[in-house]
Formats: C-alpha cells, structure tokens, sequence
C-alpha cells in the first residue's frame, strides 16, 4: 500500500512538471527575447555606420548586387547545416521551420555572437517549435561540426601549402602554420573515417544515447561548409577588385575568422579589419583594403540581419499562431523501443 501512495504521489508530481514549465516559459522565453533585443541595441552603436555607407557607395551598383547574391546563398547554405542534424536525429521540426531558425541564428550569431545568436536564439526558436533540450544540443552539436569540418579542410589545405605567411609579430612561424594545416586535414579526414567505421554503436552522455552521422552525411556535411566558406572568400574576393588571388583572400578571411571566435568580441569588431591590414597592407591601398571590409561587413552581416530580424519576428508569429504540435525527436533508438 506504501509502495502504490508512493507511486502515485510520483506520478503526480511528473504531471505537474510540464504545467509548471509552461507557466515558467510565459515569462521566460519573452524574458529572452527582450535581451537578445537588448544586446542588439547596445550593439548598434558600435558599429562604423557612416564608414561601411561610403564603401558601399565607391562600388558599382551591379557589384554590391553580385556580392549580396553571394553572401545570401552563403547564409543559405549555412541553413542546410541544422537539416543534416535534422535528418540525422530525425526531430519533427518541418524542414522550412528547421532552415529558417539556422539562417535566423546565423544573422544573429555573425553580429552578437554565437552565445546569443547560435545558442540562445536558437533555443528558444526551436522551443517554440516544441523541440526538447537534449534533441536541440544534438542539432546545434551536428550543425557546429558540420561549419568547422569544412573550415578545417579549407584552411588547413590553404594554410599547408603556404598560401600565407603569419606576420613577424605573429607567435607562430611559418613552418609551424603549415603544420598546423596539415593537422587540421587529417582531423577532418579522422571524422569521417570515424562515422564510417562507428555505424550503429552509440554512447551514453548524461542519460542521453549518442551517435556519430553515417559516413555519407560527414561527407554532405564536408561538401557544404567547403561550399559555404568558399561563397565568404568570394564575397572578399570580388570586393578587392580581383586584386589579390583569389586562395590568398580566402586564406586570410579563414585566419581572420579563428581570430575572431578566439577574440571574444561581438561581430569580431577590429578583428576583420586588423588581419587584413596585417597581411594585406603590402598588396592592397589601406583605404581600398579598408573599403573593401566594411563594404563586406555590410553586405554579409549587416544586411542579413535585418533580414534574421523580419524572419525572427515571422517565426514568432507562426509559434504562436501554431502551438506545439508533435515536433518530438524520433530518433532511431527510440524507434527501436516501440
């Protein structure tokens, strides 16, 4: 008799758990939405409005249009990563939801950093959509890896065949950046042997059953960040006036991007423009250099955030025109337990 009130008083404490976390998330996820707001705000002023306004201006019309085209393909692409985590956990999320909340989170990420943008943002977008936790970490999990593997094969490939020379008052040497090129291939290389030869075995992390994609997903995941990093150095590329080589852009806006997830500064403010200075300044005029990286900054993070901000508010809407509807993970194991 002890064991059945003992049960019951259980079961309806858990009953009460998912009540009690609505009541919370009314307050909460607005609570969310007002800093991400907040930091947007504060974030504003920072930025060199008038400066990127006059690049833009000393550049044809057809020009800015080819380069915005490029870097809205590229914020597309990046909103194919979180389908390859939705296709590998296999959530309910539709697939037009699932890209709209990565490229949201992308807008947000580039400008606020990737605490806001691709953690915070996107938990709460994905909690509307009815997603659980553990699911959410997965998909955000698959989705960095899939941005890095494809960064690691570019830039190591780059960085090894010594398309760059780090500056003299780098800590690092050339012979060291090779190696370390050379290095980061063989890590991409590892994962993907590693998802072909881990099929079907999983791990245990906090309760939760963890698995690597099958080898065919690594590799879409290689082909699509190489892809997108590719769109980024071309971006650059046509905005330096072809003067550069076409590789030698892409090595430095890769040096530049690690640069700028190490510096922890919202947007890499100075960092961008500080790399290109460093070791451009010999190859390119330092006012058409400088041009050449505000009128980037405009174009792939300012214009896009706008565009994450009306696509913000749009999946707002919908969350709250369409409550939670079933968009559970379906995993395979669970699958299996039916």
């Amino acid at each position: 008799m002890n064991h059945d009130a003992t049960t019951l008083s259980a079961a309806a404490r858990s009953a009460r758990r998912p009540s009690l976390w609505r009541r919370c998330r009314r307050w909460v996820l607005p609570l969310v939405a007002v800093a991400v707001l907040g930091l947007l705000l504060s974030h504003a002023h920072k930025v060199d409005w008038a400066g990127a306004w006059e690049a833009l201006q000393r550049y044809p019309a057809t020009l800015l249009l080819g380069v915005l085209g490029v870097a809205t393909a590229s914020h597309a692409l990046y909103g194919c990563y979180d389908l390859i985590g939705r296709r590998h956990i296999r959530h309910r999320v539709p697939a037009w939801r699932t890209w709209a909340i990565a490229v949201t989170s992308y807008a947000f990420n580039l400008n606020l950093g990737s605490l806001v943008g691709g953690i915070a943002l996107r938990a709460r977008l994905y909690a509307r959509a009815g997603l659980d936790e553990a699911s959410v970490a997965q998909v955000v999990g698959v989705s960095l890896a899939t941005n890095w593997l494809g960064y690691g094969l570019l830039a190591g490939g780059l960085f090894a065949a010594g398309i760059i020379s780090p500056p003299r008052q780098a800590s690092i040497g050339a012979g060291a950046l090779r190696g370390l090129g050379v290095v980061m291939i063989l890590l991409a290389a590892a994962y993907v042997v590693a998802c072909a030869f881990s099929r079907g075995r999983q791990w245990q992390l906090r309760g939760r059953k963890l698995r690597l994609p099958s080898a065919k997903l690594a590799l879409i995941q290689l082909t699509l960040s190489t892809a997108n990093w590719s769109l980024m150095g071309c971006a650059m590329y046509l905005l330096l006036g072809r003067q550069v080589p076409y590789a030698t852009t892409l090595s430095v806006l890769l040096a530049a991007s690690i640069v700028g997830v190490i510096t922890p500064i919202p947007a890499g403010l100075g960092v961008l423009e500080a790399v290109y200075l460093a070791l451009l300044s010999g190859s390119v005029r330092q006012g058409a250099l400088m041009g050449a990286v505000l009128a980037y900054r405009a174009l792939y993070y300012l214009l896009p955030l706008g565009g994450g901000i009306v696509l913000y508010l749009l999946l707002e809407r919908y969350a709250a025109s369409h409550p939670q509807g079933g968009a559970e993970a379906d995993t395979p194991w669970r699958a299996q337990t039916r």
